[in-house]
């Protein structure tokens, strides 16, 4: 009847805006670390939608103190069982590195051992030397991504229950790979198709014994 579908309705509604005051969870239980690149289409690379996860994106999708924070919460407190990293391909991250990054700012008149790096906690502040570090570039994206899925998992903030698992979406071909299992390097390749080829036998007779 009508009134049961308004019914319906109302309660989804009322399910949805007060999520966290009812414990319900995102609908995959599901946290996502990912690059901030608007190449990377987080929903489309991982078939979800709305409501389906909490995503968490920066520059690199790296495992940062701000990203434990949200991990730790996510799957603490908010019912998230799964995590899953993407990093991608042409990533900005490896442009430059940290070192460059810091001479520029230096350059600007800006002393890098001075700065906070959380303005709601002024008294935060990096040691001497490592604001560079704090950047966080990096130079191969497969190994940066396995990387950060160790990170996590090593993390006391984060159950060992959860589940962990990096990918790479590969932004010239629009779609996720596992780190370092490039389809690329198998298609159209000789050795991993095993080619076939004519199979030398020892001859039965020798050379020398044909001119006697």
């Amino acid at each position: 009847m009508l009134h049961q579908q308004i019914d319906q309705k109302i309660s989804e509604k009322e399910a949805w805006a007060l999520r966290r005051q009812l414990g319900i969870p995102n609908n995959k239980r599901l946290w996502v670390l990912a690059c901030m690149d608007e190449r990377l289409p987080i929903e489309k690379a991982l078939g979800i939608g709305e409501g389906d996860a909490h995503i968490f994106r920066n520059a690199g999708g790296l495992v940062t103190d701000d990203a434990i924070r949200s991990a730790m919460l996510t799957t603490q407190f908010f019912g998230t069982k799964e995590i899953i990293v993407i990093n991608h391909t042409e990533c900005g991250m490896m442009t430059a590195s940290g070192d460059f990054l810091t001479e520029i700012l230096h350059n600007q008149g800006i002393d890098v051992d001075q700065v906070s790096v959380d303005p709601a906690l002024p008294e935060l502040k990096l040691p001497k030397g490592v604001f560079s570090k704090w950047i966080k570039t990096f130079t191969d994206v497969d190994e940066i991504c396995i990387q950060q899925v160790k990170l996590l998992r090593n993390s006391a903030l984060i159950p060992q229950d959860v589940v962990i698992h990096g990918y790479i979406w590969e932004v010239e071909s629009m779609s996720l790979r596992r780190p370092y299992k490039r389809l690329s390097d198998q298609v159209n390749t000789a050795s991993a198709m095993k080619t076939k080829t004519t199979k030398h036998t020892k001859p039965i007779l020798e050379i020398g014994s044909l001119i006697e």
